[in-house]
């Protein structure tokens, strides 16, 4: 399990890059101005020879330097007694995240009727959308996201819904790595929902990977929102693991 865990981990480091890292004795800080929890914390993706408390002040050090909480990832490959010094420090949990996994064979029929536009690169106005059905409107945001996006390594999917003027009113993004499509950014306007969107969008997304040579798929959800883990589920998509993330306050 642990092996499948750590791929998908790595997947999602791929799928998500930050605007700067820096590595650390097998640490990787991100920092994208706390765009997201995933892209502003420490990942811990090799052994450490440094010992444990040292490196904890030198990322926050480092965060502080960047104006930012200091934020760690916490996923089952790492040893429990790492939450827990962290949770004596101060820590609070934040965010947590469950990631759900299918094979692509499994995947349940299903047809809506619904135009979904897709494109094999990420065009402007599509991350505009993005920012508007997230009410993204901090300025750095705006600036730096678009560059995360653009700075992709992998094959990415990128999915749409217009309504009748043309205005996207729903989104999402499938990235290939491997033998798996991820689903991202799955977004739909208030007014249109209850529509199938969603549903047409990850549809669309998971079939365009199976096109490209996936035969799984992954996603990640925040743990409690119900409505989306029933839409995944009844896709076919079930339960792995759990993550979450240890913050810190440092001004």
């Amino acid at each position: 399990m642990d092996s499948l865990i750590k791929t998908i981990e790595d997947l999602s480091l791929n799928a998500w890059p930050s605007h700067q890292i820096e590595l650390y004795d097998g640490w990787i800080l991100r920092f994208s101005y706390f765009y997201t929890h995933r892209t502003n914390s420490v990942e811990q993706i090799g052994p450490s020879t440094i010992p444990i408390p040292e490196k904890i002040e030198y990322c926050e050090a480092i965060y502080r330097r960047w104006g930012t909480p200091c934020i760690f990832k916490i996923s089952p490959l790492l040893d429990p007694s790492f939450d827990r010094l962290l949770e004596s420090n101060g820590y609070v949990v934040q965010h947590i995240t469950n990631v759900m996994t299918m094979a692509l064979a499994d995947m349940t029929p299903g047809s809506y009727g619904v135009n979904v536009t897709l494109s094999s690169f990420i065009p402007p106005r599509w991350i505009d959308s993005l920012f508007a059905l997230k009410g993204t409107t901090n300025v750095m945001h705006r600036m730096v996201v678009p560059s995360m996006y653009r700075a992709i390594p992998k094959e990415t999917v990128c999915a749409s819904i217009s309504d009748d003027s043309g205005q996207i009113v729903a989104t999402g993004l499938g990235i290939y790595d491997r033998e798996y499509i991820g689903v991202y950014a799955i977004h739909v306007h208030p007014d249109y929902r209850h529509r199938h969107y969603a549903s047409s969008i990850c549809r669309a997304i998971l079939q365009e990977g199976k096109r490209l040579g996936a035969s799984k798929a992954y996603l990640q959800v925040v743990d409690g929102n119900e409505s989306a883990i029933r839409l995944y589920e009844s896709l076919g998509f079930s339960y792995f693991y759990t993550y979450w993330f240890r913050t810190k306050n440092l001004l």
